[in-house]
């Protein structure tokens, strides 16, 4: 977190929280949402000024109920997630960069979801896959160390997570293999303690 940020903080500690006016969408964009984008349910204008996009990178975080928020001096403002908490993309040297910048620490785990999107854990780290980048993974499935036949592509997407256990599809993530597995977005964010849409009462510890 940035010292300037720190020092509002501690100068003002009892600015109250901003709801809704500011989201991460499934391609890693910040979205500024206004009073009209927040009353038709719209994404919001993108962000595309970069002292401000970084000045956000540097300064998200999340709270102790699982709600991600932008310390934006003294102010708490949650932000409406599309996906997971982080957005992942693939650089030409195979290597997965965050939308803020970081580049991401070895996987661990990593999922197809029911909607065909790719999903990854990789440390404290839950990041969904820019779609346009879906096919550049899907060129790295093998199993039984040969290239991923699509009809067993077909069968792994058709499959229930239960199901999909029984599969030895393997996927390279950066530098390192790791088994594929299915799930889904909501059971991902549950498992995790996330939370998509923060609200006033979505905040235990403040209600207490």
């Amino acid at each position: 977190m940035d010292d300037i940020v720190l020092a509002a903080m501690a100068k003002w500690p009892n600015i109250p929280h901003c709801y809704g006016w500011l989201s991460l969408d499934a391609r890693g964009n910040w979205r500024m949402r206004d009073e009209r984008a927040q009353a038709l349910n719209l994404p919001g204008d993108v962000i595309r000024n970069p002292t401000l996009q970084n000045f956000i990178n540097r300064n998200y975080l999340c709270d102790d109920d699982g709600n991600w928020y932008f310390q934006n001096g003294p102010q708490k403002v949650y932000v409406n997630l599309a996906a997971t908490p982080y957005i992942a993309q693939i650089l030409p040297d195979q290597t997965w960069r965050l939308h803020t910048g970081q580049i991401m620490p070895p996987a661990t785990r990593v999922w197809m979801l029911d909607d065909g999107n790719i999903a990854c854990q990789a440390d404290q780290f839950l990041c969904q896959l820019d779609d346009r980048d879906i096919g550049l993974f899907l060129e790295t499935l093998t199993e039984n160390q040969q290239t991923l036949a699509e009809e067993r592509l077909l069968e792994l997407m058709e499959a229930s997570a239960e199901t999909a256990l029984e599969f030895t599809i393997t996927a390279r993530v950066a530098d390192r293999e790791v088994k594929l597995e299915k799930s889904d977005l909501i059971s991902l964010m549950r498992d995790a303690a996330y939370c998509r849409q923060p609200g006033l009462t979505s905040f235990r510890h403040s209600l207490a």
